[in-house]
């Protein structure tokens, strides 16, 4: 598959042994990847509108200006550009902000490989289809700014909690996601069990039938939104 990228891929890790691998991996996949491993190199990069890269991958613990800091300041001029944050397992909090300020989406380490590289492909994608306040899935449509979901052109009227789940499982539409995943992405500020997310999956699943839209379960892998138009 040729990947979606013709801009490179902009690497931040200061780790040398996990970025080298990070940068092979990546560029075996046909990505180009500038790669920088000091907090204060990479402020720089991104604090200008015209840093010309596809995607950022974005450690948080960095030498000098930390990964949230960085963040927070592209973000102030680039709201387009697709951010991975890579994390250690267990900083919640950390993650949290890093949504919060805009990241697209997390890996915690240590991480697989193919994951990296389907979440790149998927982010990727899915600038190409978003002009940044519309998330589109067949008939269903989601406008970031009015919190607006319609369905085959009529309004869906959501709970908050239904709204955030559905509006994830957008973003990632077409690959599956963890129930444990959405609960450190979707609900990290709540306490919910897993019978919480089950329920919330089945009240979704009628709001969409009879629609093209389907969420099913992808046995060991999780739940997976698509479209059959």
């Amino acid at each position: 598959m040729t990947p979606e990228a013709t801009a490179p891929l902009l690497l931040v890790e200061d780790d040398a042994l996990l970025a080298s691998t990070l940068y092979d991996a990546l560029s075996l996949a046909g990505y180009r990847v500038d790669a920088l491993e000091d907090g204060d190199a990479a402020f720089t990069r991104l604090a200008t509108p015209d840093h010309g890269h596809a995607l950022v991958l974005l450690d948080l613990n960095l030498p000098g200006r930390g990964g949230l800091e960085i963040l927070d300041a592209m973000r102030r001029h680039d709201r387009d550009t697709p951010v991975l944050i890579l994390t250690a397992r267990g900083a919640i909090e950390d993650r949290v902000k890093g949504l919060d300020l805009g990241a697209d989406d997390y890996l915690a380490k240590p991480f697989a490989l193919d994951e990296l590289e389907a979440r790149v492909r998927a982010l990727l994608r899915r600038r190409q289809h978003d002009d940044g306040t519309q998330l589109h899935v067949g008939a269903l449509h989601f406008d970031t700014l009015t919190q607006r979901f319609t369905l085959d052109d009529v309004t869906l009227e959501l709970p908050p909690r239904e709204q955030r789940l559905l509006a994830y499982l957008m973003r990632h539409a077409g690959e599956p996601v963890e129930k444990a995943h959405l609960l450190e992405h979707v609900f990290a500020e709540e306490t919910l069990g897993d019978n919480a997310i089950e329920v919330y999956i089945h009240r979704l699943r009628r709001r969409l039938a009879d629609s093209s839209l389907t969420l099913r379960t992808v046995r060991g892998l999780g739940y997976l939104l698509e479209s059959d138009a």
